[in-house]
């Protein structure tokens, strides 16, 4: 697929293989666990893949209305790139990792995103932030009337192996509209 944005990955890794933890371990959050443990790396359920690909029609709607010129969590990531120290472009399209990650030797989450767009949104730069809420914070959004946050539904990610579509996360994906 062409570069612009629609083709983002969860994270800035490479998976290792899994491997099955001791019989005597006891359960660790996933943002603690190594990569080759943690299921944002391993992949979704049983069948392993990452469904973590925006869908190419979402992703036209989206660049329809907003024209993007940049993606600080392409995929595949090109060597040496870094969304989070990159200086990013007039009009992003940021679909960030859903779980932690490894960055620059400290773990990193949603928060370093959304700190990243929100600088950017300083330099005068407009950033389309996907991410998974409970559906619960969308209709209290709407209901106190925040115009800059829109309910995508469910979203059925493409897998980055073959570009089916997943089954969703079981939660609404909120787009955090941040204009300059």
């Amino acid at each position: 697929m062409s570069s612009g944005g629609h083709m983002t990955q969860l994270s800035l890794w490479t998976p290792s293989p899994p491997s099955a933890p001791s019989l005597g371990s006891t359960a660790a959050h996933q943002s603690t666990l190594p990569p080759r443990l943690n299921k944002f790396h391993v992949g979704n359920g049983d069948d392993g893949k990452h469904y973590w690909l925006t869908p190419p029609d979402l992703y036209a709607e989206l660049d329809a209305e907003f024209h993007f010129d940049f993606d600080p969590c392409p995929y595949p990531v090109p060597p040496g790139f870094d969304g989070l120290t990159c200086e990013w472009g007039g009009s992003n399209y940021v679909n960030p990792p859903f779980g932690s990650i490894i960055h620059n030797g400290r773990k990193k989450g949603p928060t370093a995103w959304m700190r990243k767009a929100i600088e950017e949104q300083r330099k005068g730069k407009l950033s389309v932030v996907v991410y998974p809420v409970d559906k619960w914070v969308l209709m209290m959004l709407a209901a106190c009337k925040a115009a800059k946050v829109r309910n995508l539904g469910d979203v059925r990610w493409h897998a980055t192996e073959d570009g089916s579509k997943g089954k969703g996360t079981g939660r609404h994906i909120a787009a955090f509209i941040l204009e300059p």
